[in-house]
Order: C-alpha cells, then sequence, then structure tokens
C-alpha cells in the first residue's frame, strides 16, 4: 500500500530541504545502515522516472516548502487531518474491542483489535504520517508545534512512501 508521509526538517535552502528530508525518508526504508526499515520504498515529488510512486500515484505537490507558506501549511494540515483520522479510527477499533472482545478473543486478535492497539501506539509505520529529520515519528500536536517552532527555518517535505 502507499501514503504520503511528511519531513519536518531545518534547512535554509530548497534544495538542502530535501536533501535533508530523504535523508529522513533513508532511515525510514532502512537505506542508513544504523536503521530498520518501516517502509519498503520512497518517491520524493522530484522523482520524474518513476510510473507507480509520487506524482505518478498522488498528482503534483510541492518537493518541499517553508512551513511557513501557502503550500508548507497546506502540507502541514493534509498531513495533520491524516493523522488524527488515522489515530481516532484506530482508538475507535481498540475501544470496540475492549467493550466486546474478551481477553482470549483479543490475544487471537480478532477483528485485529491487537493490530491497532499497536498502531495507536506505534513511533513509526503505517500510522504515523510526520518525522523529524532524524527519521522520528511525529505523533500529536504539540510536538508537532515544538519541531516547527524550535527550527529556525523549518521546511515540510512529503514523500510517497509503501509499505
Amino acid at each position: 500500500m502507499h501514503m504520503i508521509i511528511y519531513a519536518l526538517v531545518e534547512a535554509s535552502t530548497h534544495d538542502d530541504a530535501l536533501a535533508t528530508g530523504k535523508t529522513a525518508f533513508d532511515r525510514l526504508v532502512g537505506a542508513d545502515p544504523h536503521s530498520a526499515g518501516v517502509f519498503d520504498y520512497y518517491a520524493t515529488f522530484d522523482e520524474e522516472d518513476t510510473t507507480v510512486a509520487g506524482k505518478a500515484r498522488w498528482g503534483e505537490l510541492p518537493t518541499a516548502a517553508p512551513v511557513d507558506s501557502d503550500d508548507g501549511q497546506d502540507l502541514l494540515e493534509r498531513g495533520w487531518e491524516a493523522t488524527k483520522e488515522e489515530f481516532e479510527r484506530n482508538l475507535d477499533r481498540v475501544k470496540d474491542a475492549l467493550d466486546e472482545l474478551d481477553d482470549e478473543a483479543i490475544m487471537r486478535d480478532e477483528n485485529l483489535a491487537r493490530h491497532a492497539f499497536h498502531n495507536v501506539g506505534a513511533y513509526r509505520g503505517s500510522s504515523v504520517f510526520f518525522y523529524d529529520e532524524y527519521g522520528n515519528g511525529i505523533r500529536h500536536r504539540e510536538r508537532l508545534d515544538q519541531v516547527c517552532e524550535q527550527y529556525e527555518a523549518p521546511w515540510i517535505i512529503p514523500a510517497d512512501v509503501h509499505f
């Protein structure tokens, strides 16, 4: 499956932001020798040679944008909405499982209850849409705002990932 994730990085230029974002995405696919991949591969929106990912799948998106720009705010809001929707979807599944299933049924992972528990607590992977420049997941709004404020010049870089 494919999804769009976002790296928040500090950079002084578009090219520096894109390069730093790609370094974060490399960590998330295990291309960095000191990281384990949680995604199979990624494509940023500057790539022209792919027919199944990036622009070919999602259409035009900025390759990188300052967070305080219109494009940056649009990407930030898009990612935040996806974050909220995925969290709420998984949390509802957890609540339903706790209300409807006994311990044994949860242990057997009926209705993918344990999978939903995992997704609610995940720090990386298909239920996390934002990452800092080190590939660390950003899971709640306070942390998202904190990362944007701690960088002198924050940029946001989208990538299409496969998992």
